[in-house]
């Protein structure tokens, strides 16, 4: 347990010294005044909680303050602790009861390390006794093709994989039946990266959800955004095009080590009510963890 969270506090040390390491220095003997809430409150939007939820965020903690006759700012910070955990979802774990195989698509935009992603929760999944196959379904970069396969191998993890150009659904389609063929637990979809304001891409991104629907009934069992924690509130943006497409049931936060915008992991559950099911902590397959929300928010501002 130790070594989970250390490897957490790691992972969160941008975060943590470059916002959230700001915010504690406010906690001290001083007493609490506007000019506390009003520094507070920037602070917390420029940790990239966003301006509704840091505002939220202050208008509990001033509540809390005076119901429990909290006075000095160095009180403030188990407040703020339990008011940031209150706000995230309790661990939830993906569903493989509604098919079998269960089918996961993983979606998002270009860049957000989404086909590494799919390596990587296939061999979490394969550690747990789970046999995975891959769908290499983003056919319009060969590299994608290529990375999976690349990946898949390094993993001992089976792969089905189109030719560069082909029909993203029918690889998905394909992965599907293989996957029932072959008795397999899970079948992980990589589907295409796509910008969320292009249209044509959003509802070829739909075709590839009806399709996998059409080979096993039912399917898929999950639809996990991946977002780059690097991108901050931009993120948010790009959830909400996603959740209108094909009906997103968590995210997947990756690069959350090389982020100093740890924060918007608030904003999503604040503003999208979409639980986070796993954070990318480095660049290992072992370092895609489980979302812990406790470590999280003891990391990002250094307690024990």
């Amino acid at each position: 347990m130790d070594n989970l969270f250390s490897k957490w506090k790691q992972g969160l040390e941008k975060t943590r010294k470059a916002t959230f390491g700001r915010i504690t220095t406010l906690f001290g003997a001083s007493e609490i005044t506007n000019d506390t809430w009003e520094e507070l409150e920037a602070m917390l939007i420029q940790a990239d909680l966003g301006v509704a939820t840091s505002q939220s965020v202050i208008a509990n903690l001033k509540q809390q303050a005076v119901e429990e006759g909290v006075v000095k700012t160095g009180e403030l910070a188990d407040l703020l602790e339990n008011e940031l955990l209150s706000r995230l979802s309790k661990p939830t774990s993906l569903n493989f009861d509604q098919t079998h195989p269960a089918v996961i698509l993983l979606v998002g935009v270009n860049g957000s390390g989404k086909t590494t992603t799919v390596a990587k929760l296939g061999k979490s999944l394969s550690n747990e006794g789970k046999k995975v196959l891959l769908a290499a379904a983003d056919t319009y970069r060969a590299a994608a093709i290529d990375q999976l396969q690349v990946w898949a191998s390094r993993l001992d993890l089976p792969v089905v994989a189109g030719q560069p150009d082909s029909d993203p659904g029918a690889v998905a389609y394909d992965a599907v039946t293989a996957g029932i063929a072959r008795g397999m637990d899970v079948v992980i979809v990589d589907t295409a990266g796509r910008l969320h304001t292009r249209y044509n891409l959003m509802e070829e991104l739909k075709k590839v959800h009806r399709v996998v629907g059409k080979a096993l009934p039912g399917a898929p069992s999950a639809v996990l955004l991946v977002l780059d924690a690097t991108t901050g509130q931009n993120a948010i943006a790009q959830a909400r095009a996603f959740q209108q497409a094909v009906n997103v049931n968590g995210v997947i936060l990756t690069k959350l080590d090389s982020s100093a915008r740890g924060g918007m992991a608030f904003a999503i559950q604040e503003e999208l009510r979409l639980p986070i099911l796993f954070a990318g902590l480095g660049e290992k397959p072992e370092d895609l963890t489980p979302f812990d929300p406790m470590s999280f928010v003891r990391g990002i501002m250094n307690r024990s």
